[in-house]
């Protein structure tokens, strides 16, 4: 593959990226949810409607330390989105569960992400996705190696 036809793609890589996060930024400010970020949905998509995780499986799936996923909750928490249940096995274990509010903005966020995928696929055939799909697969190889490089860097 040329060089320019590299940069061209990294740029267009860059650029949608960019784009994808400030179109959900305007969205939360024109919807109902004004009183949260981008960020806080992510965390809410991680904890999901379906699995009461805990905030240690919260963090490891955003990649983010459990201190740092522990004062995004609380703020999710005092607005309403999230709740912390206390397991019937173990009381020791705390849960983190949506709400009524947080479960909305859990489906909004979920159809959103299925318009776009929809619309990026559009036209193509079964082949055109597989490719698509094959080249995803190959980003996050990519970003899984990098993380894992820069967390052991971390360690020195």
């Amino acid at each position: 593959m040329t060089d320019p036809k590299i940069r061209r793609i990294s740029g267009l890589l860059i650029e949608v990226y960019n784009d994808i996060l400030q179109v959900e930024e305007k969205y939360l400010r024109t919807s109902r949810f004004k009183d949260i970020t981008v960020k806080e949905v992510h965390t809410i998509d991680a904890i999901t409607m379906y699995d009461h995780k805990t905030t240690t499986a919260v963090a490891r799936k955003l990649q983010l330390s459990p201190g740092t996923v522990t004062a995004s909750i609380d703020k999710l928490v005092k607005k309403g989105y999230v709740v912390r249940l206390q397991s019937a096995d173990d009381q020791r274990v705390i849960r983190l569960g949506l709400t009524r509010r947080g479960r909305l903005i859990y489906r909004a966020h979920e159809s959103f992400h299925r318009q776009m995928t929809e619309t990026f696929l559009g036209d193509m055939d079964t082949s055109q996705v597989d490719l698509i799909e094959r080249a995803m697969l190959n980003l996050r190889s990519f970003l899984e190696i990098a993380t894992e490089k820069g967390d052991s860097n971390e360690d020195n």
